[in-house]
């Protein structure tokens, strides 16, 4: 997966923006104003292709046991985050699976104002 596919699949999730809050290069991902995805492009361009994803922490455990290219959050919360290298051993289609996890997590934690006002995007 190339920064450009993860950026598509990210940014054409219903009530998704794209903004750089931390610095020019660290590209974060909103559902309605909540983080669940984001990645640094500096890495990009070094060959690092790395993405933070949120995610249930038993599924976390699951997915670092099993892949090597999954680990706790790097300067996330570790129980609730991963960083995933990816192009090694994580698959595109479990990537684009994580990717709706995190969202779906997200949207899960908004406020019932929120979720309605998502809905009727």
């Amino acid at each position: 997966m190339h920064v450009e596919q993860l950026r598509d699949y990210c940014i054409a999730k219903k009530g998704v923006t794209e903004h750089f809050p931390f610095d020019e290069v660290t590209l974060v991902f909103k559902v309605m104003g909540k983080m669940f995805a984001l990645t640094g492009l500096d890495r990009w361009e070094k060959g690092e292709e790395k993405v933070n994803l949120k995610c249930d922490p038993d599924k976390s455990e699951e997915l670092r046991a099993e892949y090597e290219s999954i680990n706790p959050g790097f300067h996330m919360n570790k129980k609730h985050w991963n960083t995933i290298t990816l192009n090694i051993d994580v698959p595109d289609a479990l990537v684009r699976e994580l990717i709706d996890h995190s969202y779906d997590l997200v949207v899960s934690g908004l406020t019932k104002k929120l979720k309605e006002e998502l809905k009727s995007l």
